[in-house]
């Protein structure tokens, strides 16, 4: 990265970042236009996936929307066309098909009958028997959902309420008469609900209703957040699925599991399934463990000797190598091969497999964890470190905005660097010159974002300490810092399209050329 790209990115060239902060060999493995480049990245946001968030006033009135419209176009009650939506999962093109196909058909399958006998079909004088407490009671207080079922307003309040305590079941309510399928609406709820907490339940129900059977619309997973995700569709690639939710929290849309780019949902559903396998606990019970000869248990040797005691009530004594009773086996220096060959090779096979699968583990875990301090990090910046700052630097606060997106770039670049280790995890074994260049581009990566992350963790202390006037290196401070986030984005972003692509771009032609031809040494920190 030299002095132009910098200046590329409004950075001050009066102060510039370290040579050995802006090294990026990215450009030497990779042939072809900057991906960053203002043209192509216009190009690339233009082509990708757009996607909306909502809150919950956001959601209620495109569900307003989507039920009017229905209304309007089949000229029915607004309850009557949440009926449809539901029964169609919220898709309007569904409801409108199937209607026009075969009216009658649709009524039927949705429990809507002869509405004009919902609440009375008699004079209001005549009394009725309830069908639940079969108490007489004035017309004026019986009611029937169109098929003429005649039931008080106190037990169709009980009956509402028992359904919504039950649960989301409550919006495909029927009659209460076990025998008949017409369908209790909205309005119905409205009307003869015991209670306006039990309308209010119904109302969240119905709400969540139109998001999780909505296609295009999804929870964001969160912890506590009610925001939903609308999307709206565009250009394919795996980038299109992630989004940032206004609760700081992203995610991929396709599978809800956290961001994970440069691996695909295949990957990640893969390695989040080894992690919790009680395979790899069998694995690594072969590989660093030995069962007892008598009680089979498994042992895990913690002393120098060969002697083994297992533990009580067995106690029984052997013979680590041969597994021999320790008292009568004599020796066991002589060599069996069919039997210890085939051992030995299940055994370093497992160890093996433990050990690749533990280093790629640890760091994917390491990563993991220094994002979660990260996040808690920048909120504690937030809240206070930059009100220190205003005071003791005398900015204001969009002046300050810098400090905050050098800390949501470590955010995103632990993320990524994370999925990393499970990219190169599954990396073909074979595949050895993609695999040694992948590995490079991995620790530039590393070295990079934490010549970043120190410099926003610990350079900014200095700066905390109010002296009664602004401290003489903070423009320094700043300069290096904007410096070190933009070469960290550039250089993440190049690296994730490449990985993504299975590094097909790759200009080289083997193990022999990449070994020759990187400059190791000049890209430390």
């Amino acid at each position: 990265m030299d002095e132009n790209d910098l200046n590329s990115d409004h950075v001050n060239s009066d102060t510039t970042v370290d040579d050995d902060d802006a090294d990026c060999y990215y450009d030497f493995f990779i042939k072809g236009d900057d991906p960053m480049d203002p043209e192509d990245a216009k190009s690339h946001q233009g082509s990708g996936q757009k996607y909306t968030i909502l809150n919950q006033a956001d959601m209620r009135k495109r569900q307003e929307d989507v039920i009017a419209e229905v209304s309007t176009v089949l000229s029915v009650s607004g309850a009557t066309a949440t009926i449809l939506l539901r029964h169609f999962n919220w898709s309007v093109g569904n409801v409108h098909e199937a209607w026009f196909a075969d009216e009658d058909d649709v009524r039927k399958r949705v429990g809507l009958l002869d509405y004009d006998k919902q609440l009375s079909d008699v004079n209001a004088g005549d009394r009725a028997s309830c069908g639940i407490c079969f108490d007489v009671y004035p017309r004026d207080r019986i009611f029937s959902v169109g098929c003429g079922h005649p039931f008080c307003r106190e037990c169709w309040g009980g009956y509402i309420r028992s359904a919504i305590n039950n649960g989301p079941g409550c919006l495909t309510l029927r009659c209460p008469d076990p025998s008949c399928s017409a369908a209790a609406d909205r309005d119905v709820i409205d009307m003869l609900a015991l209670s306006d907490d039990d309308k209010k339940k119904y109302s969240q129900y119905l709400l969540r209703s139109y998001v999780e059977e909505n296609k295009k619309i999804k929870w964001c997973p969160g912890p506590d957040c009610e925001y939903a995700v609308e999307f709206d569709g565009g250009g394919g690639g795996e980038d299109s699925w992630d989004v940032s939710c206004l609760c700081y929290y992203s995610f991929c849309w396709n599978c809800l599991e956290d961001s994970h780019r440069p691996v695909d949902c295949q990957t990640v559903s893969s390695w989040l399934s080894k992690n919790t396998d009680e395979s790899e606990t069998k694995i690594w019970i072969l590989a660093r463990t030995k069962p007892c000869p008598r009680c089979q248990k498994s042992i895990e040797k913690n002393g120098g000797c060969m002697h083994m005691t297992c533990n009580p009530p067995c106690r029984y004594e052997f013979c680590w190598i041969c597994l021999g009773d320790w008292y009568n086996h004599g020796t066991c220096n002589r060599y069996n091969e069919a039997a210890d060959v085939e051992a030995d090779k299940n055994r370093e096979d497992a160890e093996k497999y433990v050990t690749k699968y533990t280093h790629y583990y640890d760091r994917w875990a390491a990563n993991h964890s220094s994002r979660q301090k990260a996040i808690a990090d920048m909120q504690r910046v937030q809240s206070m470190q930059i009100r220190r700052l205003i005071e003791t630097q005398g900015k204001a606060g969009y002046e300050l905005l810098f400090i905050t997106d050098a800390w949501e770039q470590i955010i995103g670049c632990r993320q990524v660097l994370k999925w990393t280790y499970a990219y190169g995890y599954y990396l073909p074994e074979n595949e050895h010159t993609k695999r040694r260049l992948f590995e490079f581009l991995q620790g530039e990566a590393e070295k990079g974002l934490e010549r970043l992350h120190e410099c926003a963790e610990l350079e900014l202390n200095q700066f905390l300490v109010d002296y009664g006037r602004p401290s003489e290196g903070f423009r320094e401070f700043e300069v290096k810092l904007k410096g070190l986030t933009m070469v960290t984005r550039k250089y993440f972003e190049k690296l994730v399209r490449a990985l993504e692509n299975g590094l097909s771009e790759v200009q080289v032609s083997g193990s022999e050329e990449i070994g020759q031809n990187i400059p190791m040494t000049s890209a430390e920190g």
